[in-house]
Order: C-alpha cells, then structure tokens, then sequence
C-alpha cells in the first residue's frame, strides 16, 4: 500500500451540476481539486469520522464527515476500488468504510433528520435523498407545510426550485410548533442572507467598473453588501473565489479584483468578478464595529479595532480576513515600459492582460482569468491592421479561444520568455525558433524593415519546400522555358511597322525606306534577351477511340473501393477533399497493404497487354489520326501551290486590277502569320488537354502508351 491514493474525474455535486476533478487521499489529509473552478478543498486527516461507500448514480461515491460538522461527497468511483480505498482508510485514518444503501422504493412518506449541513429523507432507515442546506435560498411556513427554494445554477439544463414538506402536527409537545421547528432547523443552516445587526466596517462612494457605478460596500460577517443608488447585490463570502490587486499601467491606480462563483445576476446579465478602482493617493482611517477583545478574538490578529492606511490596502485587508482566502499579486513579470502588465484589445475594448505566477487575468471588460492548467496552447499571431503589433492567442482544453490583440511589437520578448518559463504549449514555434530563442526575440525588437516573423518564415519555408517538388516534377522544362510570350509580341509588332514603311514607300520614294529602315534597327535593339532555338516537340500519340481502356493504377483501384467508406467516415466532404483525403490515407497504407492493389494492378496491366495484341493482330490500329493529320498536311501544301501560281497570273497582268509584288507578298506573309499563330495557339491548347491527361493517368499505365 503506498503513500497516496488518486483518483482522476472525480465528481462534485455543485448546485445542480457535476463538476470534476481529481481527488488523493494521503496520510495527512483529503485534497480534492475542481477542474472547472481550480478550488482545493482540503480535509485534515484528524478530523475525519465517517467514511461511507453508497451506490449512486455515476457508479460508487463516498461520503466523509468530519467532527466540524462538514459533510463531502465525491462520486465516480468503480465497484473495484472499494478494498483499496477500505485498507488505506483503516491503516493511514483509522475508519471504517462502511457500505451505506440508498432506499430505491420512491416512497415520498419518511422522516426527516438533521445531521450537520445535510438534511436526510429517510425512508426505513436509509437515505432516500439528501437536501445541502447551504442550497436553500428562502424557506416559507404553511400551516403544515414547509416550502424550501433552491439557488439556481446557470450551467445545469434543469434546476429544481423548490420542494415542499407536509409536517404533521404532533400530540407530544404543544408548546413548540412543529412546523416551526422544523423551519429553524432549516434556516440555522441555510445560504439566506439576512442582514441582522451592524455592518463591521462601511466604504462610501467606491468606483466599481464591474457591475459600472459607484457603489457602497457595507461588511457584514458573513456576507457583502454592494448599495447602489439603483441596484443592491449581497454577495456570501463563499461564492468568492479568489482574490487579486492589480496595480495599473499608470502607477497611480489600482485594481482589487474579487471572482466569484456563482456570479451575481442583473437580470440575464451575469457578473463573475466584481472589479474596484482606487487611487492610490487616496488614504482613510478606518475604525470596525466591534470590540478589540472580538476583533482579537474573531481575526487573530488579521485586523485591528483602529486602522489607518491606503483606501485600496485596508479593504482588500478587510476583504481577505474575512474571506480567508490569499490576494493574488503580479509576479516577477515586467513588460518593455517595465509595467506588470500588457496593454490589449480583447472583443471591442481596450485593457491590461496580466501574467501571473499560475495564470492570466485581462481588465476590465470582460474580464477573463485563464489559469495555466486549462490552458491547452498559445499562439502568437500576426496583427491584422499593421506590422507594428502582434496578437496573442489562448486556446482551453475545453477548446475556447481568446484572442487578445494590437499588442506592442516591443512585448513580444518578455512575453515569449514569459510563456516559455511557464512551459505552456507554443503552437507555433518557426523553424529559427528550435535553434535559438534569444536571436528570434532579438530580430522581433528590431525596426520595420528588419523585423523577423515566425508565421512568415514559416510560410516561406514551405513554399521553398513545394517549389523543389515542382522541379524535380516537370519533365518538359526546356520547351516550356522557350516560349516567351513577350517576345512573340515584339517580333508581331516590329512585323506590322515594316509592313507599313514598306507599303509608304512605294509611294513616298527612297527616303521613308531610309527612315523605316533605321526605326527598324532601334527597336531590335531593345530586344536584350537571346532567343532560344525552339526544339521541335514530339508528336503526341492520339487516343485510339475503338481500342481497349487502359489500366487502372493501384492508387485508382484502392480509390474506387474506398470511396463510399470515406464518404460516410465524413459527411458533408465535397469532392476535393475525398481526393485530399484518400491521398494521406495512401499514404499511410504500410506496404503489405498496398501489396494487395499492386497485385490487382498488375493483373490488369496483363489483361490491357493481351487485350491490345488481339486488338492489333486484328487491324484495329491501322485508321489512326495520323493519316488525317497526314491529308490535313497535304492540303495545306496544294494551297500553298495554288497562291504561288496565282501570285505568277498576277504578275503576268491575269488580273483586272494590278497590284505591286511588294503589296502582295506583305499582305500574305501577315495573313499567312496570323493564320499560324491562331493554328499554333490551338495546337498548344489540344497538347496542353493531351498533357493533363496524361498526368491524371496512374504511373503505371504510362509505360504501355510508349
């Protein structure tokens, strides 16, 4: 038996709701951690009494009292981890772990007992239910009735209200209503906030941000009354969870932070944390509405009958000895302005983002507390309006994201080693960021135009990653690199200048052949670049219509199959994505797997072999497009005789109407162009058609079209 017992997702009833978290039993105490809150209860070893082992809903659950008069209950455990639990409890504790039943009849008649913070429904003996009295909000008297109502909780999808009691009258005692007594009961333990007696100590006219207004705050025992001119909150000291103070970016301001669960309610408005400004030149001498022998008594020595101070340090003194909980400052973090804290935007509103030793909190609105442990990643992103600013990204375990933004570039830093001492997950850590930090934070600190970028960078280093791929997959990359569709233009251009110098000077005389002949040899002096010999391309193989389909390759096979499981592992996938899909799960087919397809492949590369032999042998093959584009070639060629001929009738004076040779060969050499080019641009259109195809080809059956 070792040292410790723990139990991950461990249940808490909370108003309603199930709250998890983990639980350890060690020799000196319980401690159970809420994973939704971070609140620690912890119960002393010493002062446990009673330990039951009850079936409940979520599995098994124990119940622990403690001679305080606390009662826990923890739910989630399995059927096995009762003798565990049962030995340690003997040997570290000294208490039985006794089996307790629940009575499952659904009587609604029993007896109602009092024990501690609990009220039991007993029906022969056992539990039928049990009613936390710290729950009730308000308790009402009949005549023999009693009515409980029930704090609501905001997370649960159904709350009970209310539940009431029929209390018969009793022959026994008649001095004591038993309705009565049953009412006093009830209310000695419940979370009713009445406002008996004094106030302990009264601020007047304190600036609240959250709820907005000026507000006074009357101390009471047991509770905080926040008086408005137009509303009033009374808040219990044990809804509060934490308690911070801040100081301000300006140094002459202070922020006392108060979080609290459950939140207080305006309406549908909820307020998780009640945020006081104060200056810190404003001082005040206090004096409590008590005794100094109580105020010794009751505090300890926290606080003192008569005190004199700061506005901010004697409430959040005052706060936290009545609370009894730690004020949480800022720790050893210092931004570049050497404040405690950034300035951002979170939403529409500007504030301050604070780093703390466990966490983060942002003021004022809305103010956010993220602690380290839910905490799943950060991210520094790029600013969206300018260069000059970076966002920083928080992402939960429970996949909500916070993004708090137009944060000074200068930040980055002390941030960044900030978050990296903490050890949070960095989301996007570049490839410069692996070797060395201190030069990244250096190069971030630098001016504008020398600013380094980890997105970027990243971006960058992948696009150099995709261009390698690319040329180590282009196979006509010298045909490619020679066509150039600027210079083609020129060459068309300095063409029709020609044409018209020519044509002016059979009518203008020599000196306009002078001068188009010098335009002529300035503009191919621009032409810097040396062209390139075009090599004659290859004569691409025309598809055979009438013969046999080629072969699927292994990828395409396992493609045809799998597709309709993909389509149903993720609905709603559009066609792209099924390819990009299929692609990585190819991918990570071992090869045994892939065996499989590349047999079924081969098979059918054997099959289109024997099939395209017979196809031959029978003639099949002999009518291909070659010899029409063989006839096509013949007919140009006739043309070409044929407006040779006519060119020698013309200069023969066949024609009614005479025209110079000049004219003539100018005006066939540029229709006879631009039929070429339009010709050649189709020609590049059907072979880019043809190359596509061929890409979309599985590997395999390019070998068999050669």
């Amino acid at each position: 038996m070792g040292d410790t017992l723990e139990f991950n997702e461990i249940y808490q009833e909370v108003k309603g709701s199930w709250n998890d978290g983990r639980l350890r039993f060690s020799k000196q105490n319980v401690v159970y951690k809420s994973s939704k809150t971070g609140k620690v209860d912890s119960i002393p070893a010493s002062e446990l009494n009673l330990a039951q082992w009850r079936r409940v809903c979520l599995g098994h659950g124990i119940k622990l009292g403690t001679s305080t008069g606390h009662v826990y209950k923890y739910d989630g455990f399995r059927d096995t981890d009762f003798e565990k639990i049962s030995e340690f409890f003997k040997a570290n504790y000294k208490v039985e772990l006794t089996e307790k039943d629940m009575c499952v009849k659904g009587w609604n008649w029993g007896t109602a007992k009092f024990s501690g913070p609990l009220l039991s429904f007993e029906v022969n003996d056992n539990t039928a239910f049990e009613v936390p009295l710290s729950n009730v909000s308000q308790c009402a008297t009949g005549k023999n009735e009693v009515t409980l109502e029930f704090h609501q909780n905001d997370d649960t999808e159904v709350s009970l209200m209310e539940v009431r009691f029929y209390v018969p009258p009793s022959q026994s005692d008649e001095r004591q209503d038993p309705v009565e007594a049953f009412a006093q009961n009830v209310l000695s333990k419940a979370d009713v906030i009445q406002a008996t007696g004094d106030a302990v100590c009264i601020f007047k006219e304190l600036q609240c941000l959250t709820p907005r207004g000026r507000y006074d705050i009357r101390i009471y025992p047991t509770f905080l009354h926040l008086h408005g001119k137009t509303f009033d909150y009374k808040i219990p000291y044990t809804t509060v969870l934490r308690l911070f103070l801040l100081p301000h970016k300006d140094q002459r301001q202070m922020f006392f932070v108060i979080s609290l669960d459950p939140p207080i309610k305006q309406g549908q408005t909820r307020y998780h944390f009640l945020i006081l400004l104060f200056s810190k030149e404003e001082d005040i001498s206090l004096t409590l509405n008590m005794s100094e022998e109580d105020v010794e008594r009751r505090f300890e020595g926290k606080l003192s009958k008569f005190m004199s101070g700061s506005l901010y340090e004697m409430v959040s003194r005052v706060m936290k000895a009545l609370v009894n909980r730690k004020i949480t400052v800022p720790g050893n973090f210092q931004g570049h302005s050497g404040a405690q804290c950034i300035t951002c935007s979170y939403k529409a509103s500007s504030g301050l983002l604070y780093p703390l030793e466990r966490g983060f909190i942002y003021v004022h609105k809305p103010p956010v507390h993220l602690r380290f442990e839910e905490i799943s990643c950060v991210n520094f992103a790029r600013g969206t309006t300018t260069t000059r600013s970076f966002d920083f990204e928080i992402e939960t375990k429970q996949g909500n994201q916070y993004t708090f933004s137009s944060i000074e570039r200068e930040e980055y830093g002390k941030l960044f080693d900030f978050v990296n001492a903490k050890k949070l997950n960095i989301k996007n850590r570049g490839f410069k960021e692996k070797k060395g930090m201190k030069g990244k934070i250096d190069e971030y600190s630098d001016s504008d135009d020398d600013q380094h970028d980890a997105y970027l960078e990243r971006m960058k280093a992948e696009g150099k990653i995709r261009e390698e791929g690319n040329d180590s997959d282009e196979s006509d990359g010298e045909s490619d690199e020679s066509f150039n569709p600027g210079e083609e233009d020129e060459e068309i251009a300095e063409e029709y200048d020609s044409n018209a110098s020519a044509s002016d000077s059979s009518e203008g005389g020599e000196e306009s052949e002078d001068e188009s002949a010098k335009k002529k040899k300035a503009k191919k002096a621009k032409v810097v670049k040396e062209k390139k010999e075009r090599k004659p391309r290859k004569e691409k193989k025309q598809k055979d219509a009438g013969g046999p389909k080629r072969p699927m390759s292994a990828y395409m096979l396992w493609l045809n199959s799998s597709r309709e499981r993909i389509k149903s592992e993720n609905p709603g996938i559009s066609v792209t994505e099924i390819s990009k899909k299929a692609g990585e799960m190819w991918r990570q087919l071992s090869k045994d797997e892939k065996q499989e397809w590349e047999a079924k492949a081969g098979e059918a590369k054997k099959q289109y072999d024997k099939a395209k032999k017979e196809y031959k042998e029978s003639g099949g093959a002999t009518s291909s497009p070659r010899k029409e584009s063989k006839k096509s070639g013949a007919k140009k060629d006739d043309k070409k005789r044929k407006s040779a001929g006519a060119d020698k009738d013309r200069e023969r004076g066949g024609n009614d109407s005479f025209k110079s040779r000049e004219f003539i060969e100018t005006s066939e050499e540029s229709s006879s162009d631009s039929d070429h080019k339009s010709k050649s641009k189709r020609k590049k259109e059907s072979d880019d058609e043809e190359e596509e195809e061929a890409v979309s080809t599985p590997a395999s059956s390019e070998e068999e079209s050669d």
